[in-house]
């Protein structure tokens, strides 16, 4: 087992060099983002047959039928509301109508998903407030309610436009493309100049009723079929930035739901601690003491009527057996203590790191730098040490490695909501083992990998983890952690 750390100079490359894309680009959330990704466009031959441009044109439709209902409910809500708010009573139902909306704007979401390729994040579930003045607030004030209201009422004119539009040029192509076959039942039409034709007329005196005339007409109509998708298109298009604008979540919401999920995770893995280690006390530690005690009581018992006849050989042995006893028992609590928080945190992480090193199973090289002044908050360092101490055991357990690379460093990242440069705890694991590493969410039996748990507890200080496992390896995972301004508390 090797260990090497360092504090100044360059960083010394791994013995295999980690193959994972830079850490150093915006921290990325486990939560799915609230902005959409479309289907590529077809190709310009093929999109008047295309399956997406005719999902997009059932689209249409389907928002023609939707769009005077949802206008009326729109309109309805606010004029219903302006009309019950001088009672109380009243607003609690008007809060009623409202949050109805949400159904509405899941119904258009589960469209734009279905029809239009795109795919928008659910918005947080509503969770009512305590109290009568604030579970009031709360029903009035829902946001998610308002922006489909806002939805409903901005689509209802786009709604009958782009229908009109795109199935005007779909059906004037179709029917130029056509002509030549249907124009025969047409009725007989009197020119100016007295004579009868039969077919389309633009015009008091020009009749398509001629081999050439027919030629133009279908030509015309290739060309508006061809047409017709990319001016689709352009309709789509809005109604795709309206779904995304106002019936994703605002980044207000997810950064909140975030913070609540954290937190509940924070709150859940520090219970599951207290409970390990109240175990850990119970069945180890206890036990022993128990077993000391019965056996300082029994060479009491020995020792009780005096010297004589005593047998030393046996007393000896009880009295061997139970320092062996106790100090098996100090071994225990000490180790009890190093998961609770390692002593080694206190010279900091980089010394903590070199110790994990110096403790794993197999050999372990650390090459820290700038980590002893990089004023890194007590979270970070207890969750940093406790993370690469877990990936450290999976490599050992799981991926039949020969050896471990730990690289750790602050870096300068990108925030992931404004953009703003700001420091970051990254730290990178690599190993030489099989690959195959990933994080899965926990199944219907609640078991999932550790990675995933591992997921969840960098969340509590908005960390991320990345996982780069080809099959056959090497493995590298890279844990990022935002570090807050220097001078600022976490």
């Amino acid at each position: 087992m090797t260990s090497m750390t360092s504090t100044d100079g360059p960083v010394p490359p791994p013995a295999n060099p980690p193959t994972s894309p830079s850490s150093t680009q915006p921290a990325e959330r486990p939560a799915a983002s609230p902005r959409a990704t479309t289907d590529g466009a077809p190709p310009f031959l093929l999109a008047p047959f295309d399956g997406r441009t005719w999902r997009a044109y059932g689209f249409l439709w389907l928002s023609l039928l939707l769009a005077p209902f949802a206008f009326t409910y729109a309109i309805f809500t606010v004029s219903f509301m302006a009309g019950v708010a001088v009672t109380v009573v009243g607003l609690f139902v008007a809060g009623g109508v409202l949050l109805g909306a949400r159904g509405w704007g899941s119904t258009y979401r589960r469209m734009a998903v279905r029809y239009l390729g795109v795919e928008i994040a659910e918005p947080a579930p509503r969770t009512p407030r305590k109290g009568f003045w604030r579970r009031l607030g709360g029903m009035l004030g829902d946001a998610t309610a308002w922006r489909a209201l806002l939805y409903m009422a901005v689509t209802f004119p786009l709604a009958i436009a782009s229908f009109v539009v795109s199935t005007v040029f779909l059906a004037v192509a179709l029917g130029g493309m056509t002509h030549w076959f249907w124009s025969r039942w047409l009725p007989l039409q009197q020119a100016g100049d007295g004579t009868w034709h039969r077919g389309a007329s633009f015009g008091t005196d020009w009749f398509v009723d001629t081999p050439a005339r027919q030629l133009l007409l279908v030509a015309v109509g290739v060309i508006l079929l061809y047409l017709w998708p990319q001016v689709q298109s352009m309709f789509v298009g809005l109604f795709r930035l309206l779904a995304e604008g106002l019936l994703s979540p605002t980044r207000a919401s997810l950064r909140v739901a975030y913070a609540e999920r954290a937190r509940a995770v924070t709150v859940e893995d520090a219970d599951e601690r207290l409970r390990r280690i109240e175990r850990d006390l119970h069945d180890g530690t206890q036990a022993h003491l128990v077993a000391v005690a019965m056996q300082i009581g029994e060479a009491r018992e020995l020792l009780r009527d005096g010297t004589d006849g005593v047998d030393t050989a046996e007393l000896a042995a009880v009295l061997e057996t139970a320092h062996s006893s106790t100090k098996d028992t100090l071994a225990e609590l000490r180790e009890l203590a190093r998961g609770i928080r390692p002593p080694a945190l206190d010279a900091g992480l980089a010394v903590a790191l070199e110790t994990l090193a110096a403790r794993a199973a197999l050999p372990v090289r650390v090459h820290a730098v700038g980590l002893d002044g990089a004023d890194l908050p007590p979270s970070v360092t207890a969750i940093s040490y406790f993370a690469v101490a877990e990936l450290v055991a999976n490599a050992t357990k799981h991926a039949r490695a020969t050896g471990v690379d730990v690289v750790a460093g602050v870096e300068p990242i990108a925030d992931a909501a404004t953009g703003a440069a700001m420091r970051a705890l990254v730290l990178r694991v690599h190993d030489d083992g099989v690959g195959g590493a990933a994080v899965r969410a926990p199944d219907a039996s609640g078991r999932g990998s550790g990675l995933a748990g591992l997921t969840d507890r960098l969340s509590g200080v908005d960390g991320t983890l990345r996982v780069v496992s080809p099959a056959g390896g090497p493995t590298v995972i890279t844990v990022t952690i935002p570090l807050p301004a220097p001078g600022s508390r976490r």
